[in-house]
């Protein structure tokens, strides 16, 4: 794979570049104490967990598809320049909490002594306070206050969920305000990446991080070269989807001209759009019936450009009739997680059932606990590759919610 920058005009292309995280040392430095605000229900055991996300990405890679991992890529940023670098540290540590001092200082030292790539790790391991001895002196030095905090920078266990802190679109790339502080710094390391990374450093940026609205990329879909699909979500606000349908439609880079605003149930269990809704073939989809009400109904609401500045917007309240007529099709297949069963279909829903990634038209890589779910799409025409789920399913995201395609052929 030789192409530069950004190319992802639809959710099934066949994937020839994604971009991982596997999972590290962030992932044992989460406690009891610690996982609601990590935003995890349970504690991965991490060998495990990267031997299942070494499987998923060697099944990627029996596929066709180049894997980058945003670690080495941050890496190669960093390494770009040392300026680079230090302007870097000052604006995690920033963001952190942290104003100028002895804490502040002997942070930015403690990274700067390391090589790039430990530097990198320890970002995302975070940094434990027995790892330092500092004297702090002033209540202005630390970051929160907090002390039975241990520590001074805290993990990013969900970063290997890299299909979160931004979103590839068409040729560019939304950057995005995360809604909780757990995971903010992820998305500052794409912003390095995509702004110093040779390979990226021309991608046009259709948002970035510096809103006070959120976004978040698993609630971005990618439906065809004209248009998105962006769920209102418990982590995307409607604010951030006209915003961007303005930037979308307003930038003589993009192609979309058309953004679908899915309204789900804004909880834990369906942070996002793509935890209970995802394409895998021209007109093929996943969908968890529990984002319909007892008639069948949900919010869809239709953005398109309209005279002058004003965008136009047109209300539905049928998912089925929505994607019909957005897509120009006659028929379209809607697969039910779990068959629709009461008991199964939420199950499996838990277990990222609904959370399919397409690696080609009607092909998709899935956790293998699903079972009702696969043996229903299997029903349906679809290849079905299966991956280990047992540790990595813990942290609440699927095959989609892992990756986040960077180049896909065109369709």
């Amino acid at each position: 794979m030789t192409e530069n920058g950004i190319q992802v005009n639809s959710e099934i292309g066949k994937l020839k570049s994604v971009l991982l995280h596997r999972p590290g040392a962030e992932v044992e430095n989460i406690t009891p104490d610690t996982m609601n605000q990590l935003l995890f229900d349970d504690i991965p055991y991490l060998k495990i967990a990267q031997k299942e996300h070494d499987y998923f990405a060697q099944t990627l890679k029996d596929a066709g598809t180049e894997v980058l991992y945003i670690e080495n890529l941050a890496t190669e940023a960093f390494d770009t320049s040392a300026d680079v670098k230090k302007e870097f540290l000052n604006r995690l540590l920033v963001e952190a909490g942290y104003r100028q001092g002895k804490t502040f200082d002997a942070l930015s030292e403690y990274f700067i002594s390391m090589n790039t790539k430990d530097m990198v790790d320890k970002i995302y391991a975070g940094v434990r306070k027995k790892e330092l001895d500092i004297k702090r002196t002033l209540l202005s030095d630390m970051a929160g206050s907090d002390a039975e905090n241990y520590f001074y920078l805290n993990p990013l266990p969900n970063a290997y969920f890299t299909r979160d802190p931004q979103a590839s679109m068409g040729v560019g790339m939304t950057i995005n305000k995360m809604t909780f502080p757990a995971r903010q710094p992820e998305s500052l390391i794409t912003e390095y990446v995509m702004a110093h990374h040779p390979r990226f450093k021309d991608t046009p940026i259709w948002r970035d991080r510096n809103h006070t609205t959120r976004i978040e990329g698993g609630d971005e879909l990618v439906l065809n070269k004209h248009t998105v699909a962006i769920g209102v979500s418990e982590r995307t606000s409607s604010k951030s989807i006209q915003a961007l349908a303005k930037e979308l439609f307003d930038n003589p880079l993009s192609t979309f001209d058309q953004v679908l605003a899915v309204e789900i149930p804004h909880n834990h269990a369906m942070m996002h759009l793509d935890t209970v809704f995802t394409m895998i073939n021209h007109d093929q989809f996943t969908v968890f019936p529990g984002i319909m009400d007892g008639a069948g109904n949900i919010n869809v609401f239709i953005l398109r450009p309209g005279k002058g500045d004003e965008i136009e917007i047109e209300h539905l309240t049928d998912l089925k009739s929505a994607l019909k007529k957005a897509l120009n099709l006659s028929e379209l297949d809607l697969i039910e997680c779990g068959d629709g069963d009461p008991i199964v279909a939420p199950r499996e829903q838990w277990n990222d059932g609904s959370n399919t990634l397409a690696i080609a038209p009607g092909e998709i890589v899935t956790y293998d606990r699903n079972y009702v779910t696969i043996e229903l799409l299997k029903k349906h025409g679809i290849k079905v590759h299966e991956i280990l789920s047992s540790e990595l399913a813990r942290g609440r995201g699927g095959a989609r919610c892992m990756s986040q395609p960077i180049w896909r052929d065109e369709i």
